[in-house]
């Protein structure tokens, strides 16, 4: 596979890399999200009308990220205050905002836009072998690099980030120790859903270029997958996208190869990321990987404890 090809798979990836990210911070602070389908139709509408309109494509992408966190404070409050299933509201919510996107977007559907251009990084980008597919892309692909990195980095070794995980695993504790869980619950719900909605925008804005009905629809479903995937690991969860983005581009290129199989090859990276996610978590497969110390715990992870779980104060 040829450098430019893998270039074309990790600019494909990026989007679902800031969708991920956002969603894997929001359930580590034990919020589950499942807007995410209609909240990145919503943002990558919003986000390409904006960008039309003003001929500003950080605007748009500023945009489609307000509109998504806005989605997932709903879900927030309907948990922390309300104390409602956030499955049921997130269900509803990613119905609403599906239908919302179509509606509101009708005067935009193919119209040509702005969209996010080109950076070639001196030196870096000239580097043999990985400077054409890591380095001469666009900001949106070096932003999500960093993104990756920091989350790492804040999550498994900072105090906020033990804090963070201390929120989703035992609220309880956490609350005994000090923190304000509701607090953090809704910051990183809203910070999550803000990375779901520039994942949107980057869509209609750096790959699928302007904006239809359905314009990524099942994206949200398939970053939702690849969470439990990374199991809730950052790096694991970025690779997961990166590997979704390899499949669906050997799809296409199978499409003119097998032109009687053109409606069922794109839909193929769907089910076998599925039944990745089911091999990887069978019980044999997971004592088997485990043995491995440090690459079973790279490999396998775990919900946190309380994802999904309201807290209530003592």
């Amino acid at each position: 596979m040829n450098p430019e090809t893998l270039a074309i798979v990790i600019s494909y990836a990026t989007p679902l890399v800031f969708a991920v990210i956002g969603e894997t911070i929001t359930e580590k602070a034990g919020v589950v999200n499942l807007s995410l389908d209609g909240s990145m139709l919503l943002s990558a509408m919003t986000g390409f009308a904006v960008s039309f309109t003003t001929g500003n494509v950080v605007l748009g992408l500023m945009a489609g990220g307000l509109i998504s966190s806005n989605i997932a404070l709903v879900i927030a409050f309907s948990s922390i205050r309300l104390r409602l299933n956030q499955i049921a509201v997130g269900i509803v919510l990613t119905l609403f905002a599906a239908k919302l996107s179509a509606f509101l977007g009708q005067d935009f559907v193919r119209k040509p836009g702005p969209s996010v251009q080109d950076l070639h990084i001196p030196v870096l980008g000239d580097i043999p072998g990985i400077g054409p597919i890591l380095f001469q892309q666009n900001l949106l692909v070096y932003s999500s690099y960093i993104l990756v990195g920091f989350f790492f980095w804040f999550i498994f070794y900072t105090r906020q980030g033990l804090n963070l995980q201390a929120v989703g695993e035992r609220p309880e504790a956490a609350y005994a120790r000090g923190i304000d869980v509701n607090k953090l619950r809704y910051f990183y719900t809203a910070l999550g859903g803000f990375l779901v909605g520039l994942g949107g925008a980057a869509f209609s804005l750096d790959v699928k270029l302007g904006w239809s009905d359905g314009h990524i629809a099942n994206f949200g479903w398939i970053a939702l997958a690849i969470v439990i995937f990374g199991g809730w690991h950052p790096i694991r969860a970025a690779l997961g996208c990166y590997l979704f983005g390899l499949l669906q581009l050997v799809a296409l290129k199978l499409q003119p190869l097998f032109p009687q199989l053109s409606q069922v090859l794109p839909i193929i990276p769907f089910p076998l990321m599925i039944m990745t996610l089911v091999f990887i978590n069978h019980r044999k497969i997971q004592y088997l990987i485990l043995r491995n110390n440090v690459f079973g715990r790279f490999i396998t992870g775990r919900a946190p404890s309380a994802l999904g779980e309201s807290f209530q104060r003592l």
